[in-house]
């Protein structure tokens, strides 16, 4: 496969790109001139277009985390954890899967799922990613992991020394891995956004400290680079195809691997793509699909994306072929240019700290005293928006009448979000609601877990078109785990993130259906077989 990407299927109106043309966008971009999104984003541009560098800044990387590497390994210390999200967690598990070496990434509250992930640690280091370094997820797992090594006899300089911290220069995470004698800090540049951060340290340092090979990605990436600034260039075609089928009324991105040899590239441009754009009542919306040809892949709203050299299963669709490092820095470049096309600032976040309030406000009032609508064999129901008014609950067919009023509240060209506040590993059949959503409710229906998709598809639920209904699934802790040092447990804190996303979509008088697994194997089954 050659480096760079090559981009197949367009047919591009010049009414599209033309403009981009005769604006110079693509030299404009690589120098890095923030008034291309207009007067109001420019601000947040001049301090956010540091990712086009990074495939040349990062090389000075890959010989000090191959010494880093070398040094952990000759402790016995070859089991690495990533304890972040989003932008932070995303890209690395990308790499690591792809590379085909072990990663353990916790980007999540779920007791269960925290505690797996403290398994083995004589042989663990954790590398702890963060750009504020305020996230509450990484710090509660930060503060479990401190504890865990506590209790398993190491003292507090040897606990230190198990920890590697990624994050931007002065955070509060900075000073705290100077307090706790972390091994290795390393200061990311601070005019790189999380999700454009994947070439930058917060991808190459959990990577390369599990085994991938950092140094290949970036010379993917450096060779599309070279061509950036030429006007017809692959990932410039990429964001105008994008742009393109915006305007065009196909607002929903189908991604699907097309034998690209790369695992899981959809969730990591799902993020790219959907805090990008969602925001100020429109944005592209993207949907990860099982494969090329699973439900969802066409529509009259829908632009089919495969990633790979498979021949796309439907049309209108577009083929995108390169080698990781280049599908990451070309994806970042034409989400910027999809960003100048729908006249939005691809840099910002307006409402991602909504639900985090929500959470917090939570956290320190406490749960609210929800009473189910209906207990159905092992699933509770809830509704809010108008979603359950006048659905008969009391027969053994509830929940599936549940589920299709929510799926009949879905307007025209509208979305379905199945949101899952479940262990990722344990629960992992919870995926496979997707694709049976999808072919009942014959719209778009994408799938995230909790919290993980509040810092991805979390933004465009609030800020995008607000033409969405909302699935969120809980479930019954077996055996919870305490956050030391904080006055709440991590289930009460996946609570409250439920709880408070719940209330980011009832204010904006969406339809919202929770149901809540007494049993999570037994709730799954019990809803996978009613909707199959």
């Amino acid at each position: 496969m050659s480096l760079g990407i090559t981009v197949r299927g367009l047919d591009i109106p010049d009414s599209v790109r033309a403009p981009l043309t005769e604006d110079d966008v693509a030299a404009r971009l690589v120098g890095k001139d923030a008034t291309l999104w207009g007067p109001d984003a420019e601000s947040e541009s001049a301090i956010r277009l540091g990712w086009l560098d990074l495939p040349a800044s990062s090389r000075e990387l890959v010989s000090q985390l191959a010494d880093l590497r070398a040094e952990l390994t000759g402790e016995g210390l070859d089991r690495v954890v990533l304890c972040g999200m989003g932008g932070s967690s995303l890209a690395p598990e990308v790499i690591c899967r792809t590379a085909g070496v072990p990663l353990v990434v916790l980007d999540t509250t779920d007791p269960g799922q925290v505690a797996a992930a403290m398994a083995d640690l004589d042989r663990t280091v954790v590398v702890v990613s963060s750009k504020s370094g305020g996230t509450v997820e990484t710090d509660s797992q930060r503060r479990a992991f401190v504890q865990a090594f506590a209790d398993a006899g190491l003292d507090e300089k040897e606990i230190g020394r198990r920890f590697v911290v990624v994050t931007d220069p002065g955070s509060p995470l900075s000073e705290t891995a100077a307090a706790m004698g972390a091994r290795a800090v390393f200061l990311a540049d601070p005019n790189v956004g999380g999700r454009y951060s994947a070439l930058s340290a917060f991808g190459l340092v959990p990577s390369a400290l599990a085994g991938a090979d950092v140094g290949t990605l970036l010379d993917e990436a450096e060779e599309l680079a070279g061509t950036l600034a030429q006007p017809d260039n692959s990932a410039l075609e990429l964001g105008v195809a994008m742009g393109a089928a915006f305007r065009a009324g196909r607002d929903k991105l189908a991604l699907a691997d097309g034998g690209s040899g790369i695992v899981g590239f959809g969730d990591w441009a799902e993020q790219l793509i959907a805090e990008s754009t969602g925001k100020q009542g429109r944005g592209i919306l993207p949907v990860v699909l099982e494969s090329v040809d699973a439900p969802g892949a066409s529509g009259s709203d829908v632009l089919l994306a495969v990633v790979g050299p498979d021949a796309p299963a439907t049309e209108p669709a577009i083929g995108v072929t390169g080698p990781l490092g280049a599908q990451f820095l070309g994806w970042e470049y034409a989400t910027a240019v999809a960003g100048r096309v729908l006249g939005i600032n691809p840099f910002d976040q307006p409402n991602v700290t909504e639900s985090k309030e929500n959470t917090q406000r939570i956290l320190s009032e406490g749960l609210p005293d929800e009473r189910p609508a209906a207990t159905i064999g092992a699933i509770e129901v809830y509704g809010s928006g108008g979603v359950l008014d006048g659905v008969d609950l009391s027969s053994h067919d509830g929940v599936v009448l549940a589920v299709d009023a929510l799926l009949a509240s879905i307007p025209p060209r509208g979305y379905l979000a199945v949101m899952a506040y479940l262990d990722r590993e344990k629960d992992a059949t919870a995926e496979n609601l997707r694709a049976a959503l999808a072919r009942r409710a014959e719209k778009a229906v994408t799938f995230g877990w909790g919290p993980r998709f509040l810092h991805s598809t979390g933004q465009y639920h609030k800020g995008g078109p607000q033409v969405g209904a909302y699935l969120q699934l809980t479930g019954a802790i077996a055996q919870d785990l305490p956050v030391p040092d904080q006055a709440y447990s991590f289930a009460t804190l996946q609570a409250a993130q439920a709880g408070g996303d719940r209330k980011a979509l009832a204010d904006r008088d969406r339809p919202v259906l929770h149901l809540h697994l007494t049993d999570r194997a037994a709730g799954l089954g019990q809803l996978l077989s009613a909707l199959t």
